[in-house]
């Protein structure tokens, strides 16, 4: 079950099971974006999560972690990660990222989306925009067993190469380095850490049975963010806004199975060039 760096390797039959999970957290995340309108509170996404992961017989993965007292994770604008649920107001314009886990028969997804508030500012569009590509682009770059490592360098590369056709103003845009994605399994977060940016260390090579959470967050101005006194909301210290996106993948023998995406991941994986694992059928 566990290979080199105690990094746990899933059976098929794992995988299966963890792929339920991300349905539900997919589930979830439709609920609270359709929650996310202008006048709801973030408390009212968390609400709205809440329900459908309770509905499915599942378990919130975040409530409770660590004292964290919420299922969702609500960060609006200028706050990066972890937002705590509560009566903030949402209103036209923001920038509203939510993060959301759930546990099914003790295995876990998890998955995060930003969207903008209309009326949106092209800005903000491009800066969503160029997060998720980034995270699709870090997907891709696990498949053919390469090192780690080529995630982050597959994430940096699409972030700068939109800052390069013109978004942003054509301004850096910054990566969190702080916060990282990581292994998921039978723990929320495992072993490996899955960087977002390109280092000298090429990381642990990747092999099938892997299951990782690949989750990069995008500033529209400096990478330097700081923690709120709540112990849990880590916002930009210049007050850029904000993006994050996230999606658990598994990774086989024949591909990839993008675990928290409603058709798997074929539609961005085959505009890649990147195979569907066949056990994708067996859902």
């Amino acid at each position: 079950m566990f290979g080199r760096e105690r990094i746990e390797l899933k059976t098929p039959e794992q995988v299966l099971v963890m792929r339920r999970a991300g349905l539900v957290v997919a589930d979830a995340l439709e609920a609270a974006v359709a929650a996310a309108v202008p006048g709801a509170t973030t408390a009212d996404l968390d609400a709205a999560a809440a329900e459908v992961i309770r509905a499915a017989g599942a378990t919130p993965s975040f409530l409770g972690y660590q004292g964290y007292p919420a299922t969702l994770c609500v960060s609006v604008d200028d706050e990066v990660v972890h937002g705590i649920p509560g009566g903030r107001r949402l209103v036209e314009g923001d920038v509203v990222s939510i993060d959301c886990g759930a546990i099914v028969d003790g295995w876990h997804g998890d998955s995060a989306v930003s969207v903008v508030l209309g009326p949106p500012d092209e800005l903000d569009l491009q800066l969503v925009e160029t997060t998720r590509a980034s995270m699709w682009a870090g997907i891709a770059a696990l498949h053919g067993e390469p090192r780690l490592g080529a995630v982050g360098e597959a994430v940096e590369d699409a972030v700068e190469q939109a800052v390069a056709e013109g978004a942003n103003g054509g301004r850096p845009y910054g990566i969190v380095e702080e916060y990282t994605g990581h292994g998921i399994g039978s723990a929320m977060h495992q072993p490996p850490d899955v960087l977002n940016y390109r280092t000298r260390d090429r990381g642990p090579r990747v092999r099938a049975g892997m299951c990782l959470a690949v989750e990069p967050m995008v500033v529209r101005g400096s990478a330097a963010v700081h923690e709120l006194a709540d112990e849990w909301t880590v916002v930009t210290d210049d007050g850029s806004r904000a993006a994050h996106w996230e999606h658990t993948v598994a990774v086989l023998d024949d591909g990839l199975w993008v675990l928290t995406a409603r058709d798997g991941g074929r539609a961005e994986l085959a505009a890649r060039g990147v195979p569907v694992s066949a056990l994708a059928e067996r859902a």
